[in-house]
């Protein structure tokens, strides 16, 4: 079965479930269930490679034992089952004094989780669809489970709010590749949303690992925060899907919530690279959490500021997706950027073009790239282009990693181009840390004043009506033969 069949499959047996409302609930009920198939394919695993491995769930609530059996509970019973004992055994596990990594990571899940399914007969359908057409621990289904992943993140983007989106693959594996993360180095998403540039940080480090003391290093120095259960739910799926069996390190929680000031050096990281949420304002009281001079319900700006505080002294640097009204906007935003300019070497701007984000939103944005240790001297400035014949970018139309590749070939000899341009820090002081700098080598286009506008055309008008009057009396001359 294909993977959009067997989405379609589910999605189509939800639907004749009077429980179930919607897309973003449908996307729940396929997470939920599918982190117990593949929590279980792990455990069939772990029994084999982790010596003495204990299950934290209870011999009835494995997957393998009620859910497993195509011919197995069903009706009234599966309901029951589920919501009177399966849940509320898996919520408690992550209040259980002395549970192990792996029981924490079934109650982070199922925290917040819900059965939104009235039907036992249709939840036993979904539960055999998945049963039969996916096995985790078969490394061709395990590519499948990724494809599975992948749609499911369509799907939910679809089903997003406005303002909630998430991070192009494209734009996530560009700022890992040019951070270039090494083993070792701790990495943070303070806003991991559904793990995006986590697991492009993985992928990039797994060239590194050779040992599997290798790998434990790479799952303990790998962490992120998201506050929203289903984002953190889908981040936790996607951690294990890329080898991070126990994902400790992803915690359900919002990072705005923790005094600043709490946040020490054994706090800080070597590395950040976040798309935080731009646009939306905090609850009150949030911004109490910041000194008066960063105070503001803007969430971005208190991102900017936690960020550029988490960042180690000697070898802190991020990569952080912002939009355009940070970069031109006064108040706390002015107070950040003056700081980004003294205390961090603001190397590099990315000006990323409208629809990058589409259709989520059109809000135009850029990419920072930045080092703890300034002053800034320069910053330089790429304005990415749109591919020959394109005017915005789509959903059948996105922004492809190759794309890139003009800016990776220019990273390191950093010679101004039709793209790029730098700008002395001192010019930029001078217009009050505005960032928006606009591109000096695209010529301008000068709209003019419109009632001077208005007056030139009313002037041509007088004219061509004066040109067609004089040529209907030559035509009427020419007839009458004068």
């Amino acid at each position: 079965m294909s993977i959009s069949t067997l989405i379609k499959t589910i999605q189509d047996i939800m639907r004749k479930d009077v429980g179930v409302d919607g897309d973003a609930q449908r996307i729940s009920q396929i997470v939920w269930l599918l982190f117990l198939k593949i929590f279980d394919d792990k455990e069939q695993e772990w029994k084999l490679t982790i010596k003495g491995y204990k299950s934290p769930l209870q011999t009835r609530f494995q997957w393998s034992n009620w859910a497993a059996n195509p011919e197995g509970i069903t009706g009234e019973e599966l309901i029951d089952f589920v919501n009177n004992e399966l849940f509320p055994a898996l919520k408690k596990l992550s209040t259980i004094a002395g549970i192990s990594p792996h029981g924490r990571v079934v109650g982070s899940v199922f925290e917040d989780a819900y059965n939104y399914m009235k039907s036992g007969t249709l939840l036993r359908q979904v539960i055999n669809t998945i049963q039969i057409d996916v096995d985790f621990n078969s490394s061709s289904d395990r590519h499948i489970f990724n494809e599975i992943y992948e749609k499911i993140l369509a799907d939910l983007q679809s089903a997003g709010n406005a303002g909630e989106y998430y991070t192009p693959r494209s734009v996530t594996q560009f700022m890992v590749d040019i951070i270039n993360p090494k083993l070792g180095e701790t990495l943070l998403d303070p806003a991991c949303g559904t793990g995006g540039f986590l697991t492009s940080a993985i992928e990039h480090l797994k060239q590194q690992v050779k040992t599997p003391s290798d790998k434990e290093i790479l799952q303990q120095s790998i962490s992120g925060v998201e506050k929203k259960p289903l984002p953190h739910m889908l981040a936790l799926t996607n951690m294990m899907l890329h080898g991070i069996d126990v994902p400790t390190n992803i915690n359900h929680d919002n990072t705005l919530s923790r005094p600043l000031k709490d946040y020490g050096p054994r706090d800080r990281v070597d590395i950040v690279l976040t798309n935080p949420p731009f646009g939306g304002m905090e609850e009150d009281g949030i911004e109490n959490n910041f000194p008066k001079k960063y105070q503001t319900r803007e969430t971005a700006d208190l991102f900017m500021a936690l960020i550029m505080h988490r960042l180690k002294h000697d070898t802190g640097r991020a990569a952080v997706v912002l939009p355009d009204g940070f970069l031109f906007g006064e108040g706390v935003k002015t107070t950040l950027k003056k700081e980004l300019l003294t205390e961090f070497n603001l190397n590099t701007v990315v000006r990323l073009p409208k629809g990058v984000f589409s259709p989520y939103t059109n809000i135009n944005t850029n990419i920072l790239f930045f080092e703890k240790g300034g002053p800034t001297k320069q910053v330089w400035f790429f304005e990415h282009p749109y591919p020959e014949g394109y005017k915005s970018y789509s959903r059948s139309k996105p922004l492809l990693i190759q794309e890139f590749d003009l800016e990776k070939k220019w990273w390191n000899k950093r010679k101004e181009t039709e793209c790029a341009w730098k700008v002395p820090v001192k010019e930029i002081e001078a217009k009050n840390f505005n960032l928006d700098v606009k591109n000096p080598h695209v010529v301008a286009v000068n709209h003019r004043d419109p009632d001077e506008l208005m007056k030139e055309y009313e002037e041509i008008s007088k004219q061509l009506m004066a040109a067609r009057d004089a040529l209907k009396r030559e035509l009427i001359d020419a007839l009458e033969g004068r």
